[in-house]
């Protein structure tokens, strides 16, 4: 069977963070993300977090990246419409709100869905925490403004980093149903990067590091 044709094609990434005493992070990396969901997975300090914020166009490597066969320049406009990626952990949104949060995403994604992003926050059970500062959330809620802001922006590849961490079990369940759903998707890439695939969804693909 012809593989189907990646969504995402990025080839000879290097990156090393200044001082890095062994080396380059990545040299010369190529990945493939085809339709549906992708697990990248490795072990502590491989490189998960990074290589979504290279993907993201968040931090600057070197390499090319594509999206459906359109060569675009990481961090440029058309890069970030087409990519989903939100830092949990980036203390500069602390004083916003998830409102906030949200009513950026007609304008940062054109293709997000007032309707999708309403559906997870239900899902996520987010509505009480709409109009708290993100400071002051816990931090499995804080994390859940992320990921519905990233589930709703509809871009053609949505990055989660480690998205189960620190959610109740009925955010997991919600979150692991809206993945298997995506994973039958024919034009969208998910990456999910964890320790563990994500339990009862079908994998497109998977990119260990560190290997």
């Amino acid at each position: 069977m012809t593989p189907p044709t990646p969504i995402l094609q990025a080839d000879a990434l290097s990156f090393g963070y200044p001082g890095q005493p062994q080396g380059l992070l990545f040299d010369q990396l190529s990945v493939r993300l085809p339709p549906g969901v992708s697990w990248l997975c490795g072990d502590e300090g491989v490189g998960k977090t990074t290589l979504l914020q290279l993907l993201a166009g968040a931090v600057t490597g070197s390499g090319r990246v594509e999206i459906n066969g359109a060569i675009l320049d990481p961090g440029s406009a058309a890069h970030r419409q087409q990519v989903a990626w939100f830092d949990p952990r980036d203390a500069a949104l602390d004083s916003h709100t998830a409102r906030k949060i949200f009513s950026s995403l007609p304008e940062r994604h054109p293709g997000f869905e007032p309707a999708a992003l309403q559906a997870h926050i239900e899902g996520l059970s987010l509505a009480p925490h709409l109009d708290k500062a993100l400071f002051m959330l816990s931090t499995g809620s804080r994390r859940k403004v992320f990921i519905a802001a990233a589930l709703a922006s509809q871009a053609t590849v949505t990055l989660l980093d480690q998205p189960f961490m620190a959610l109740d079990r009925p955010s997991i369940d919600y979150l692991l149903g809206v993945l298997a759903e995506a994973a039958r998707h024919p034009s969208r890439a998910w990456v999910v990067a964890d320790y563990v695939a994500p339990d009862a969804v079908a994998l497109a693909a998977v990119i260990e590091l560190g290997t």
